[in-house]
């Protein structure tokens, strides 16, 4: 259980940042959807999904690679700079190769006119995948606190820059041009448009990378071939992973306007509205990525630990996910009608994917869970194979959904898509990994929590009164606290009114 206590801190500290920080840049999303219309806000969002799936494929599985042998290794700072390196080589020459062939790589997002959009996001792609090796190492050394710390500058610094260029700079011109003329009209002034998002990105990540070079100078750099190529034979199956899962998550967004030839307005229309109302349903992305951060140092450190202990450990961890994820639901789900305002009325017709891409996202956090068992056996091909599954089931279904429910609503059936292709991905995984790596996961608790949250969620549904809002949110309260008090009673954790007593059964 001490080894619950401390994945459930460390999952606290790495979930400040990362809800904090995903929540100060959800904040964002009003401020963009107010000031472009859903077409450019689109292309943001459209060009944000290849950026993450470039970024995936920069890190070619070496930030698992280096938890694996930094734990295994007799020097783990061999293996850190042999992997800072191998990942700084890639990163200067994708940086490099995008800067030649821009025009070509333009005109294949059919973005043409957009080259230094593209340009700087490439820039910024290939410094945050180099910074990924440092971050990785600040988790080994269970530095939460300077993680967290990075990450929110990081967020603030992006906030406040996004902040200057599109609000200030606009009304700094008209009264005080010759304050800001010198890098204003060169670029473009209040016409440059978006393009001030992705200046404000790569200015933050150059910041971010400031902030790390305690992790990268003052140390004695050693490369190994030979450890190099271990670590890409244990981490080549994760890059296939990473990028058919990266690839399933944005699949909607990239995918979109590729499926309405000759309705490219319509289509980033669309793409606008999806990406926007996955913002509200990213909080369980939020939560989820926190568990990863904290989870993946965890199974490593744990593996060295013997008996039932282990396993029980592992068991817990799933357990105890699935019961914040379901109350992360249930929380986001009761008080949509507040966080509906966070993006303007034309998008709200997309509220309806909002529970679906939740209890997607809730999936394929717990297909992440079950990844331990590949990881901890070195059959991490085994994960290539489940994300290139859900990568075909998604593609197909993305295919057939979308154009069949066509303009202006086809995003809902890249919800459905990722719904569908998500729960077969854990429920694969689930029954493959029970003969390489058996786990007692108590599925009966697991099984009653989920029927519960699913009868809450009905009854929350039905009790909603747009005459009388303060009595839905009061019966919405009363619901969650069923659920956290029917998790309080069977777990046998302490009642906050309780002393620290026990319940007993």
């Amino acid at each position: 259980m001490a080894g619950i206590k401390t994945l459930i801190k460390e999952t606290a500290v790495y979930g400040l940042s990362s809800i904090v920080g995903r929540f100060l840049n959800w904040c964002l999303v009003p401020l963009y959807v107010y000031i472009f219309p859903t077409e450019e806000y689109g292309i943001v969002s459209f060009l944000y999904a290849f950026t993450a799936v470039a970024l995936v494929i920069l890190n070619y599985g070496m930030e698992t690679g280096f938890f694996r042998y930094a734990n295994s290794e007799r020097d783990p700072e061999r293996v850190y700079t042999t992997s800072l390196l191998s990942v700084g080589f890639t990163s200067i020459s994708f940086i490099a190769l995008i800067t030649l062939f821009i025009n070509p790589v333009t005109d294949g997002l059919k973005l043409p006119g957009c080259e230094l959009y593209v340009w700087l996001l490439a820039v910024t792609v290939g410094i945050d995948a180099f910074t990924n090796l440092p971050f990785a190492y600040l988790r080994f050394k269970k530095k939460a606190f300077t993680f967290a710390g990075i990450k929110l500058a990081n967020v603030g610094i992006n906030i406040g820059l996004n902040i200057f260029f599109l609000l200030c700079c606009p009304s700094i011109h008209k009264s005080f041009p010759a304050l800001i003329d010198w890098f204003y009209v060169p670029a473009g002034g209040q016409e440059f448009g978006i393009g001030w998002i992705f200046v404000a990105n790569i200015l933050s990540t150059v910041c971010v990378l400031l902030m790390l070079l305690p992790q990268i100078l003052g140390r004695k750099y050693v490369f190994s071939g030979g450890l190099l190529r271990k670590m890409l034979k244990y981490s080549w199956p994760l890059l296939i992973l990473g990028v058919a899962g990266i690839l399933s998550q944005n699949m909607g967004q990239m995918l979109i306007p590729y499926l309405f030839p000759g309705n490219e307005a319509a289509a980033q229309s669309m793409v606008g509205i999806y990406g926007a109302n996955i913002k509200i349903a990213i909080v369980m992305v939020m939560f989820t990525q926190a568990f990863r951060y904290a989870y993946e140092p965890f199974i490593f450190s744990q593996a060295k630990s013997q008996g039932e202990e282990k396993t029980k450990a592992y068991a817990d961890a799933m357990k105890f996910f699935v019961i914040f994820g379901f109350f992360i639901f249930l929380g986001v789900m009761f008080f949509l009608p507040v966080l509906k305002y966070f993006i303007s009325k034309s998008y709200w017709a997309g509220l309806q994917i909002v529970p679906i891409m939740m209890m997607a996202e809730l999936f394929f956090g717990v297909f992440f869970n079950l990844s331990l068992w590949y990881k901890l056996t070195d059959r991490t091909q085994w994960g290539m194979y489940f994300s290139l599954f859900g990568f075909v089931v998604m593609l197909g279904l993305n295919v057939w959904f979308v154009p069949a429910i066509g303009i202006p609503n086809g995003y809902v059936g890249s919800a459905w898509a990722a719904f569908i292709a998500y729960f077969a991905m854990m429920t694969v995984s689930y029954f493959i990994g029970r003969k390489y790596y058996p786990i007692d996961y108590e599925l009966k608790k697991i099984g009653g929590y989920t029927v519960l949250a699913i009868v809450l969620y009905a009854i929350g549904s039905v009790a909603e009164w747009e005459s009388a809002m303060w009595g839905t949110y009061a019966v919405r309260i009363v619901l969650l606290c069923v659920y956290l008090y029917a998790v309080l009673r069977f777990e046998r954790l302490p009642l906050p009114f309780g002393r620290g007593r026990k319940i007993s059964k």
